[in-house]
């Protein structure tokens, strides 16, 4: 960091280069042998990520020993927060055995038999180690099914970091992507028309997550599946952020019965994790009596991910889903509160446990054609130097361990982010 730099700096910039000195140095370290200091874009901002050093329930500590509350929990994977014994105690305990062979383990059978419990179109399940291989899993069982190479999903969805997904979180079509707009039935009807006979499935989120907490009609979802049908190809539904919002997940909300559905971030308990999941009809392409596809992987289904996913789950009661909901509720009126009393202007998309900021007068299409870049900028770091730690695109996502007496912390908090924002402007 040089003076100049520092010098030149807006208020909120210059105080957190002050506050993450360390944070700095360890950018700039990690530089030397990864391409952009990282290996996950999620987690990058300018001017540079912190670097944690620990967390522990809905806090952490960076390297310069600043605290934060985490209102983001790894992007909704930490549905109990930071370091909960349970989860910790199980993870150790199932270390302390091994922590993967070659061969069979009786730890991943209970954690599969809750899902295959509580989601209701799901007779079958196999595991990976994370959403986006989950995804690509599903497409790889749709090919095989309907013998077709092509995907649709909604323009600005997320379903991983695979190119055939990510291109369209982006917006981009491509050879194997085609798009249609979220919440437009019509518009699906029409490239399954157009396309019908080259597409494999349709992947939809009934919640955009990336795309901005953006929950979808139960009208929408109907039609898609049925115009999905129609064409002959498979529905994929998208759990892996959404499995958070009920007991049951999404699809038992809005009461459809999609042929695939995907899961990751919370079954995980904080490690590694994805699956795929549909009719036992569907999954015996599996099957090595008579195997359709060969699907392996070093780490799939190992024993830790299981105890601690095992866990995660199981604790995801109905009480407490409905406990984050009520809080978020709580949140989100004292937010519009905040910005009103300093004079912003603030929207907010709003699902569940999750919540997503936007520093104009109605939310944009997507997080991604957003029109507030530098005001979210100018908040995420003034955020930070506050005390609270948010994602750069201003998504919120609670934890249960969260209390109404940390609600009213992080209202005064970002109260006196937004404030600093607003003598910024």
């Amino acid at each position: 960091m040089t003076s100049d730099t520092l010098e030149n700096a807006s208020p909120a910039r210059a105080s957190y280069f002050q506050r993450t000195e360390n944070s700095a140095t360890a950018h700039e370290r990690a530089k030397l042998v990864m391409p952009g200091g990282n290996s996950r874009q999620a987690g990058y901002w300018e001017p540079y990520p912190l670097t944690v050093d620990h967390a522990k329930g809905v806090h952490m500590w960076d390297v310069d020993g600043n605290q934060y509350i985490d209102l983001i929990n790894n992007y909704t994977a930490l549905v109990h927060g930071h370091a909960y014994y349970p989860i910790i105690e199980a993870a150790e305990r199932q270390m302390a055995r091994g922590t993967c062979w070659a061969a069979g383990n009786a730890i991943q059978t209970p954690l599969a038999e809750q899902i295959v419990e509580r989601v209701a179109s799901v007779e079958q399940l196999r595991f990976t180690n994370s959403g986006t291989e989950a995804n690509a899993l599903a497409f790889t069982i749709a090919r095989v099914v309907t013998g077709r190479d092509k995907l649709l999903m909604a323009r600005y969805g997320y379903h991983g970091s695979s190119l055939e997904f990510e291109l369209g979180s982006f917006g981009h079509e491509g050879l194997v992507t085609k798009l249609a707009s979220f919440n437009d039935a019509a518009d699906f009807e029409r490239v399954l028309v157009e396309h019908g006979s080259d597409i494999a499935a349709v992947f939809i989120e009934p919640v955009l997550g990336s795309g901005g907490v953006i929950p979808a009609t139960k009208a929408f979802l109907d039609g898609i599946k049925a115009a999905t049908h129609k064409a002959g190809a498979l529905l994929v539904m998208d759990e892996v952020l959404t499995l958070r919002f009920a007991y049951g997940g999404c699809q038992s909300i809005f009461d459809i019965t999609p042929d695939l559905t995907t899961f990751g971030k919370l079954i995980g308990g904080g490690f590694p994790v994805g699956a795929v999941g549909g009719s036992a009809d569907l999954m015996k392409i599996f099957d090595p009596s008579d195997m359709k596809v060969f699907h392996t992987g070093t780490f799939n289904a190992n024993p830790v991910t299981m105890a601690a996913g095992s866990v995660s789950f199981g604790e995801l009661t109905a009480d407490k889903i409905q406990t984050m909901h009520n809080l978020t509720d709580i949140l989100k009126e004292g937010l519009l509160g905040c910005a009103k009393a300093v004079g912003l202007p603030l929207s907010l998309n709003h699902y569940g446990s999750c919540l997503n900021m936007y520093f104009s007068e109605r939310p944009p299409e997507s997080s991604v054609v957003r029109e507030d870049a530098d005001i979210i900028g100018r908040f995420h770091l003034a955020a930070m130097n506050n005390g609270v730690f948010v994602a750069p695109r201003g998504m919120i996502a609670l934890s249960t361990v969260f209390d109404q007496s940390h609600i009213d912390e992080v209202l005064e908090r970002i109260g006196a982010a937004m404030n600093d924002v607003a003598a910024e402007l």
